[in-house]
């Protein structure tokens, strides 16, 4: 089944038949006349074109989800469902968001306000109110503390909203199949792995975090792309007691809440990764797929020794983390073949963590970001060591000269002061303009002493 080109806004069905799938609904909101969203940075860093998409939350109902319209084309739209801050108020009657941050005084030039308003209105029917619901937003003028003073009255004495609890409340389904102008969204993995064998010069889309900004910005990408989101096996997420095994298309979001507890090193990164915003489209696949030396997630991978999985036209094929990247964003996946899933194995005796430097502490690309996961045998020597990097060479890197000086040995004060001048001289970091060399050797040193520090009881 194919789904018809329409979408839901507000409430009204609207046609894309002739809508230029490569454009951002932003600009396509502008272009009907719907200014409430605005565009501030058009890269997803700063929030202000937040909208609200209505999505099947997986057991038969609806859920809403806050996203960065810059980041989404229209050609994912089909079969969706959008709100942008034009349904909310009732004619002359704010909604309660809106009349919350009235009532703080949260709005100065009000350019931004549209974007809290949204991610607001998420938090207060997702029942997640907290500062990680507007983290993915930026004020210029006002100052966050009116604005979080309103987020926290409405945690705390949650108004009614009958109008917009119903609508969450309406039954449904996964989004069928849908095709606009080369814009292309299968709805299994064969189908997928068909359309990229017709168009070998079609490029796969995930959650639209990476080449959304391409597209934001007008640069040219794949003549042809073929969108991951629609297929549900993408979407398992299987938790065993020896592994967990996530299909590549899991939102980075579910990612944080399904694995609460189960690997410290990902409740450590996850929060920090970006703004929820972002972290609700962003997926694990895309982030392995982007092959990026400062994806934060990808030393975290390489700390647990993850497996990816990888399928294509000569089928099914399982690479290690520590063999899949080869050099400045190559990797050893055939461009036929698709990402479909990584395997994280459980092991109880791993004490593991993560650390992100950046210049903003959310939704800001790395200068370093680490993972470190470390085993001990029953007398506390170092049996397994895995140190992992990113931002510091050209590809996510593990520090081996260093994992093979600490295995055998206890963490004391000689064998850290060894790691810490190893790791000073493990890599050859560039400079660029958000940090130098020397910043990024002594930030590989002094991550790792901070994690060994906080394992101390």
């Amino acid at each position: 089944m194919t789904t018809s080109n329409t979408f839901r806004l507000n409430g009204e069905t609207r046609s894309l038949t002739e809508s230029d799938p490569r454009e951002s609904l932003l600009r396509w909101l502008k272009r009907q006349r719907q200014t409430g969203t605005k565009e501030g940075c058009a890269d997803g860093d700063c929030g202000a074109c937040t909208v609200a998409l209505i999505e099947a939350d997986g057991v038969g109902g609806s859920r809403y989800v806050a996203v960065n319209s810059c980041l989404l084309p229209v050609g994912v739209l089909p079969g969706r469902e959008v709100l942008t801050v034009e349904a909310l108020a009732e004619g002359e009657t704010l909604h309660p968001v809106q009349q919350a941050l009235v009532d703080g005084a949260g709005s100065q030039c009000g350019y931004c306000t549209p974007g809290f308003v949204m991610s607001l209105f998420v938090g207060l029917h997702e029942d997640a109110l907290d500062d990680h619901a507007i983290a993915g937003n930026l004020c210029r003028c006002t100052g966050y503390g009116p604005i979080r003073q309103a987020a926290r009255r409405l945690a705390t004495d949650a108004p009614a909203d009958p109008r917009f609890a119903a609508l969450r409340a309406q039954p449904r389904s996964a989004l069928p199949a849908a095709d606009l102008q080369h814009f292309f969204s299968p709805a299994t993995i064969d189908d997928a792995l068909a359309l990229k064998a017709e168009h070998p010069q079609s490029e796969w889309f995930a959650g639209g975090t990476d080449l959304g900004v391409h597209l934001s910005h007008g640069q040219s990408i794949a003549p042809v792309l073929i969108v991951l989101d629609r297929i549900g096996e993408l979407q398992h997420l299987n938790i065993e007691d020896d592994r967990v095994r996530i299909g590549a298309g899991v939102p980075l979001s579910r990612l944080q809440s399904a694995l609460q507890g189960l690997f410290p090193a990902i409740d450590d990164m996850l929060p920090w990764f970006a703004g929820l915003q972002v972290r609700n489209r962003a997926t694990l696949g895309g982030n392995i797929g982007s092959a990026s030396p400062i994806g934060d997630l990808l030393p975290v991978l390489l700390a647990l020794d993850a497996v990816i999985h990888l399928h294509g036209p000569d089928g099914a094929r399982d690479i290690e983390a520590a063999d899949y990247f080869v050099a400045y964003r190559k990797t050893v996946r055939r461009p036929d073949e698709l990402i479909v899933a990584v395997t994280l194995p459980r092991r109880a005796d791993l004490r593991s963590g993560c650390a992100k430097v950046a210049k903003r502490q959310t939704d800001d690309i790395s200068i370093v970001a680490a993972a470190f996961a470390l085993g001990f045998d029953d007398r506390n020597r170092v049996s397994h060591a895995r140190l992992a990097y990113g931002g510091v060479a050209a590809m996510p890197v593990r520090a081996r000269k260093t994992e093979a000086l600490l295995t055998g040995r206890t963490l004391d004060d000689e064998t850290l002061a060894a790691a810490a001048a190893q790791l000073r001289t493990e890599f050859e970091p560039l400079s660029d303009h958000r940090a130098g060399s020397e910043y990024r050797r002594a930030l590989s040193a002094n991550l790792f002493l901070r994690f060994v520090a906080e394992l101390q009881p």
